[in-house]
């Protein structure tokens, strides 16, 4: 695949499946619930919109990762979570609604935050005098792509719901699918320098993988809410949409860097694997600590 085909076609085709099949998800409940249940809401935007990127900031630092990596890794940090994280929430048993609007809310807000991340690391990172690519007025670009598909999904759901349900499945499949693509055209087109940088990108995004997990898990038990939604929260800040990551880095109209494609490239391979092995150690601790509460009784 060339480069054009990539960055011009498949990633905008690609993200509006995923985003079709996000809206085939989502009904008005979903949004409306924030207001329901505004605390486990609120905790877990605020872990997803300010502590992850700063947990972020604070690892490619510490780490010393190459400038153009890092600023790959902020994009990664700023994007919402991915579709994949209601179900592994609901294999883990959290709470798959919390999921469900998390994801519904972040895909709308990260089209405003993802700037104020991104070109505050582009500076950082880059310099101050480093000309800032990524503003509001491009971003609101990817509103189309990202939003409108959404919509669709979710006025189709509402209105032909048996069609919907038909629906799901082939356009779930699709979106597993072009998600695939999207990382092997990511890497193919970085394939000179992806030797050089895999193991630096591979520890720090395996490291920012499983830090963010037990960041998403450990806040929303100490601020009080119960186990479902502290798992619900890790996985929803452990699972990103990669796709979105991708398409704002190598975008010609965004940041059209494929270098820093790489970093949520790789972390979409590895997060399928390490969320799992994640979601099954504090399900199985809640699992004994149920049962004792029970034996205690």
């Amino acid at each position: 695949m060339e480069q054009s085909f990539i960055t011009t076609i498949l990633l905008p085709v690609s993200l509006g499946i995923i985003m079709l099949g996000l809206g085939l998800t989502l009904t008005p409940d979903d949004f409306r619930r924030v207001f329901k249940y505004p605390r486990a809401v609120f905790i877990g935007l605020l872990v997803q919109l300010v502590a992850l990127p700063l947990l972020c900031l604070m690892l490619v630092k510490v780490l010393r990762t190459d400038p153009v990596i890092a600023v790959g890794f902020m994009v990664l940090a700023a994007s919402p979570g991915g579709t994949t994280a209601s179900l592994y929430s609901h294999l883990f048993k959290g709470d798959v609604a919390l999921n469900i609007t998390l994801t519904a809310v972040n895909s709308v807000v990260s089209l405003f935050t993802m700037p104020l991340v991104v070109n505050l690391a582009l500076m950082i990172f880059l310099g101050d005098g480093k000309t800032l690519p990524l503003q509001h007025a491009k971003v609101m670009q990817v509103f189309a792509i990202v939003l409108t598909p959404m919509t669709i999904g979710m006025i189709i759901r509402h209105r032909f719901p048996e069609a919907s349900k038909r629906l799901y499945r082939p356009v779930k499949i699709a979106s597993a699918l072009f998600l695939v693509l999207i990382i092997a055209g990511a890497i193919a087109q970085e394939s000179q320098n992806f030797v050089k940088f895999f193991r630096e990108v591979g520890a720090t995004a395996l490291l920012f993988n499983l830090t963010s997990m037990a960041v998403g898990y450990m806040i929303p038990l100490i601020t009080g809410l119960n186990k479902g939604e502290a798992i619900a929260i890790s996985m929803e800040i452990g699972i990103h949409n990669a796709a979105f990551a991708i398409t704002i880095a190598a975008s010609p109209m965004l940041l059209n860097n494929g270098m820093m494609a790489v970093p949520p490239a790789v972390y979409g391979l590895i997060m399928m694997f390490t969320a799992a092995g994640f979601g099954f150690l504090v399900s199985r601790k809640h699992d004994k600590e149920d049962e004792n509460a029970k034996t205690s009784a």
